[in-house]
């Protein structure tokens, strides 16, 4: 792990999107609640803040956090036939949180995959990224495309 013991503490704040293209059927599905295991959308939810909290255990060399804060967003997007993820999460420490905001944009995602899966063999993950950061050294970058 890299040492940040030297660091000082900052509000710190990432932000971070993603997608999964589900088919008309899928889509037909969700709105009716016709789906096996439940309501896919709030379970994702959930999925994503747990997600964010565990995201040391995870990925090999990140610091365990004390977040302090974790939103994540879960909807769908009917026309395009797609659902959304968005997370963003907090701290005040001495390093970032981006991981743990595509972590949980990922989880909640992969949750929504698999609730609808009985329905779509063919949906398809995309777009996951940072679109936001805030705090520590570099200060605030954001995504040119950001849409934020």
């Amino acid at each position: 792990m890299v040492e940040v013991g030297a660091k000082p503490e900052t509000a710190r704040e990432a932000v971070a999107v993603g997608s999964l293209r589900i088919s008309p059927t899928a889509v037909t599905a969700l709105q009716r609640g016709q789906l096996p295991k439940g309501d896919p959308l709030v379970v994702a939810r959930i999925a994503g803040i747990q997600a964010a909290k565990r995201t040391a255990d995870l990925i090999p060399l990140c610091h365990p956090l004390a977040l302090t804060g974790i939103e994540v967003d879960v909807s769908l997007d009917e026309p395009a036939g797609v659902i959304r993820a968005r997370a963003t999460v907090r701290l005040t420490g001495r390093t970032g949180v981006e991981m743990e905001a595509l972590t949980a944009v990922s989880v909640a995602l992969l949750t929504a995959y698999d609730m609808l899966k009985a329905v779509d063999r063919e949906m398809v993950l995309e777009d996951i990224r940072l679109v936001r950061k805030t705090g520590g050294r570099s200060g605030t970058w954001e995504a040119r495309d950001s849409g934020t």
